[in-house]
C-alpha cells in the first residue's frame, strides 16, 4: 500500500450548500475541525458516520458536467446504497437534486445531479 484515502473533493460553486446537500443524504458532521484543513467560505467537509469524508472546494467559474455528454464528461461519481429506491428518490429530490435518468423498476438504480450537477446514483441494497 503506498497511501491512505484521505478525503474526496468535489469542486463547486458553493462549498456551504453542497456540503449541506450531502450531510443531508449521508448524515455526518457539518465542518469538523480537522488539522488537514482550513475551513472557510471556499472550503467545507462531511464527515459520514461511515468513516468517509467528503470536501467542497470553491472553483468561481465551475462548469457542471452534463451527463451523459462526453463534452463536460462526469470523470466521476458516487454510488449511495438505498433499502428503498422510491423513497430515497423523494427525500434527494426535495434537497435539490434533479433526475438524470430514473431508469425503470425492475433496474437497481437510478442517476441524480447534486445542486452543484455533479451526477451520483442510488442503489437499492
Amino acid at each position: 500500500m503506498i497511501a491512505e484515502l484521505q478525503c474526496v473533493v468535489l469542486d463547486c460553486p458553493d462549498p456551504a450548500r453542497l456540503a449541506g446537500f450531502y450531510a443531508a443524504v449521508l448524515g455526518g458532521e457539518l465542518d469538523r475541525p480537522d488539522k488537514r484543513w482550513a475551513l472557510d467560505e471556499n472550503w467545507a467537509t462531511v464527515h459520514a458516520p461511515a468513516g468517509a469524508v467528503l470536501c467542497f472546494q470553491r472553483v468561481e467559474e465551475f462548469l457542471p458536467p452534463r451527463w451523459p455528454d462526453p463534452a463536460r464528461p462526469q470523470q466521476f461519481h458516487l454510488d449511495f446504497g438505498v433499502p428503498d429506491l422510491d423513497h430515497a428518490q423523494e427525500q434527494v429530490l426535495v434537497l435539490g437534486a434533479t433526475v438524470l435518468d430514473g431508469g425503470t423498476d425492475a433496474r437497481g438504480w437510478r442517476v441524480f445531479a447534486d445542486p452543484a450537477g455533479h451526477p451520483f446514483c442510488l442503489v437499492r441494497h
